[in-house]
């Protein structure tokens, strides 16, 4: 028998818990994704880890939240310099509401990694570290190395060729050091890196550029230092960061991660509605750019999703036939790959434009080289100050290896019908023919790359040659210059598709393609069907015959436009 002052207390407590004041959690222990990867497997793998989406839209709706009371994050290191600053937006509105914002950390950056992590926590109400910890503000830095050295130790001859001279992938395998042009182009990157850090961090915390600079150039900073200069506002364990955060709300505060608030709260618009609204369609754009459909970049779980032309057309295609699609939001988190694969996704975002469907990107992290190349067509361009981006040129090339085949003692036959037949073999040096033929390729790329960018941005094409030219930029930089927009992140370019498509202020995001598992598993009626676009589980190939090649030399796999190097600011 159910005793009926136990179902009483059970109510009374679910009511408490109801209107019960929430502090919601940050924690950014495992770092962010982007977006769900495309293939099962990577999907799965990535449940419980922190979506970015997720965190924007939790605290957008946590704002005018009256339950919501403040918000504690845990900062550390693995967060990208863009994400943190498209966090810092969402964290800066969400204190203009009133709310209390409290970030700590066991330390900024133990042994090196902190400028990234104090950066996003320099925007909350409250900073606290461990009494242990560092403030490792120290600055942005990129190192780059060049194996021309090594290469001609091992008997092997790189032969690459480039449009234009800032087009720096080749150098990584050609020279012995910095280019002008190279050193060029990488030093205004951490210039302008360094001059938004500075300048936010001491806005943030009321401090002039000038005392922020200072403190860069001392640290790291012992925790006494960090807070007689300001930087941090009180010293504390884990435990005293939260005693502190639930007498400053009063009452007894429940805990949510802001997960999963967003994803509780959200459940009602995921349930079927009769006369669904008229929205925004998100395509998620992830990856290195690949021919066929999107899937994870490589064999192994720590290779990350490729964009491919297939699966990003389908989902344009399915957005412009629904007709309660009436703008898109393409998010653009890439470093470039297959030339061929780009300028499919271009004609797909011209396509969406001709049919009324106005297209916004919104570039993550970075957007650059092929990443560019498919953003350069929409309506708008939106870009983080900290997004890398441009890098519009193109390289192609090859290692030749039969001086280390002979000291390896290794013997080669070959029998071959055709005079280009082992063109891209690397037991072979370019023929001058083939070089012509290369030439004659790179010219017809970035010739169409480059008309393509004065069309999209509407300069001409004297302009875009020099701003291109393989040169990477910041998208702070890339603004001043044309070649992005306006500076932001999602939220920002979500506001400007409905505010092109004439939808009001909260008008719907649905993601496409949306497949379920269901989906995945039945065949495809056509081309045009969603599911024919389904993910794959897969090593990409943008270097076509040159993917073994590409693969043994480390190059990225996914092709001839592509960002050179490993961006990591930290």
């Amino acid at each position: 028998m159910v005793d009926p002052g136990s179902v009483v207390t059970l109510v009374r407590q679910a009511r408490e818990r109801r209107t019960a004041p929430l502090v919601l959690e940050l924690d950014l222990t495992d770092g962010l994704v982007e977006t769900s990867p495309p293939d099962a497997v990577s999907a799965l793998l990535s449940m419980r880890r922190t979506h970015l989406r997720d965190i924007l839209d939790g605290l957008r709706r946590a704002r005018t939240d009256p339950r919501v009371k403040a918000l504690v994050a845990k900062v550390v290191p693995g967060v990208a310099l863009a994400q943190a600053q498209e966090l810092r937006d969402a964290v800066t509105a969400f204190r203009r509401a009133g709310k209390l914002t409290v970030a700590w950390a066991e330390t900024f950056g133990e042994g090196g990694q902190g400028t990234v992590p104090y950066y996003l926590a320099s925007a909350f109400e409250q900073v606290w570290m461990q009494p242990t910890g560092e403030l490792g503000l120290t600055g942005v830095a990129l190192e780059e190395p060049f194996f021309a050295g090594a290469a001609e130790k091992l008997g092997v001859r790189p032969q690459f060729a480039k449009r234009s001279e800032y087009k720096t992938m080749a150098n990584t395998f050609m020279e012995r050091g910095y280019t002008p042009e190279h050193e060029e182009s990488s030093r205004r990157l951490v210039e302008s890196l360094g001059e938004q850090i500075t300048a936010d961090v001491a806005a943030a915390r009321n401090r002039s550029a000038a005392e922020v600079r200072a403190c860069v150039d001392s640290g790291p900073l012992l925790a006494s230092e960090a807070l007689s200069t300001g930087l941090v506002d009180r010293l504390g364990y884990r435990d005293e960061v939260y005693a502190h955060v639930r007498a400053k709300v009063g009452g007894e505060p429940l805990l949510r991660y802001v997960t999963r608030y967003q994803r509780t709260q959200s459940v009602a618009r995921r349930l079927p509605q009769p006369g669904r609204r008229d929205g925004i369609a998100l395509i998620n754009g992830i990856g290195p750019i690949r021919l066929g459909r999107s899937g994870r970049g490589g064999p192994l779980p720590s290779q990350g999703p490729a964009m491919g032309s297939d699966t990003i057309g389908a989902a344009f295609r399915a957005a412009v036939r629904d007709e309660h699609v009436k703008a898109i939001v393409f998010r653009v988190n890439s470093p470039g790959g297959s030339a061929v694969a780009s300028d499919a996704i271009w004609r797909e975002v011209v396509l969406a434009r001709e049919a009324g469907k106005p297209v916004v990107v919104s570039m993550g992290n970075v957007a650059a080289s092929g990443g560019y190349y498919v953003a350069m067509a929409a309506d708008t361009i939106v870009a983080q100050p900290g997004t890398i981006t441009g890098s519009i040129g193109v390289v192609v090339g090859k290692a030749v290896v039969t001086d280390l085949l002979d000291r390896l003692g290794v013997g080669l036959g070959h029998v071959a019908s055709g005079e280009h037949a082992r063109m891209f073999s690397a037991t072979k040096p370019f023929s001058e023919d083939e070089w012509a033929r290369i030439d004659s390729s790179l010219d017809a790329i970035y010739a169409d790359f480059t008309g393509k960018v004065a069309d999209g941005r509407g300069l001409s094409r004297d302009r875009v040659h020099e701003l291109a030219r393989g040169r990477v930029w910041t998208g702070a930089d890339a603004r001043e210059n044309g070649l992005v927009d306006e500076l932001g992140g999602l939220e920002r370019a979500f506001d400007l598709a409905r505010s092109r498509a004439g939808l009001r202020a909260d008008a719907p995001v649905r993601t496409f393609p949306h497949t379920s598992p269901l989906d995945r598993l039945r065949p495809p009626e056509s081309s045009d069907d969603r599911t024919a676009a389904a993910a794959r589980f897969d090593a990409f190939s943008g270097w076509g015959a040159l993917r073994g090649v590409a693969a043994r030399l480390g190059l990225p796999a996914a092709g001839p436009l592509t960002l050179p190097g490993h961006w990591e600011f930290r």
